[in-house]
């Protein structure tokens, strides 16, 4: 899985306090499922919630959310931008410690796609980028 350490970096990169204090940014993956997605490939899909919990947070939550949502607009665009599945991608609740602190737990419905190669005896096991358009929008815009 990928798209942990990428949310990681975009989120220590692009908010001072996170890069800073790396240890007040922890991820984990929730109730996660492998599937196969039946592909003439062998391959299959991660689906999982990935908790975000960014504790002692004294900055803008805006940033945060900010951030994410700038992230899953090209790590995960189909159900981003899905009227069907966009209330369900991006959760989250703060503990209000003190006026100006707080923890802060994000969840974000997420899925990877990864797809086995053969080359003779050699697999190559490879994540699948995600497409520039959700699947939705070209079944009712292509079809």
């Amino acid at each position: 899985m990928n798209k942990p350490d990428s949310l990681r970096l975009a989120l220590s990169q692009s908010i001072d306090y996170l890069g800073k204090n790396p240890d007040a940014l922890n991820l984990y993956v929730d109730k996660g499922q492998v599937v196969s997605t039946g592909v003439p490939a062998n391959g299959w899909e991660y689906r999982y919630t990935l908790n975000v919990v960014i504790t002692d947070y004294a900055g803008d939550q805006n940033l945060i959310m900010a951030v994410i949502c700038n992230w899953l607009s090209t790590q995960q665009p189909d159900a981003l931008n899905n009227p069907e599945q966009r209330d369900d991608v991006f959760r989250f609740e703060v503990d209000i410690l003190r006026n100006d602190i707080v923890d802060i737990a994000i969840y974000l419905r997420l899925t990877e796609r990864v797809i086995v190669t053969e080359n003779g005896d050699v697999a190559t096991v490879s994540a699948v980028a995600e497409p520039t358009e959700p699947e939705y929008w070209l079944d009712r815009h292509h079809g």
